[in-house]
């Protein structure tokens, strides 16, 4: 695991908390950055998960 999946792990999660904390307290403000936030979260997640898997394949082809 990478920075980058940690990362955007937390971030998704702390946006999904806002958002549903918007929503809950009717703040469209807080709703939408929570939404932003989850977003960019899983964004860089999957970056993360891009990065760890070439490093799987590069590792895997330097045994062969």
């Amino acid at each position: 695991m990478n920075k980058d999946q940690i990362k955007g792990r937390v971030n998704e999660t702390t946006g999904k908390i806002k958002e549903t904390a918007g929503r809950m307290s009717k703040s469209p403000g807080l709703e939408s950055r929570g939404t932003v936030e989850k977003v960019g979260g899983k964004a860089q997640k999957a970056y993360g998960d891009v990065k760890e898997d070439l490093k799987k394949d590069l590792k895997s082809d330097a045994d062969r």
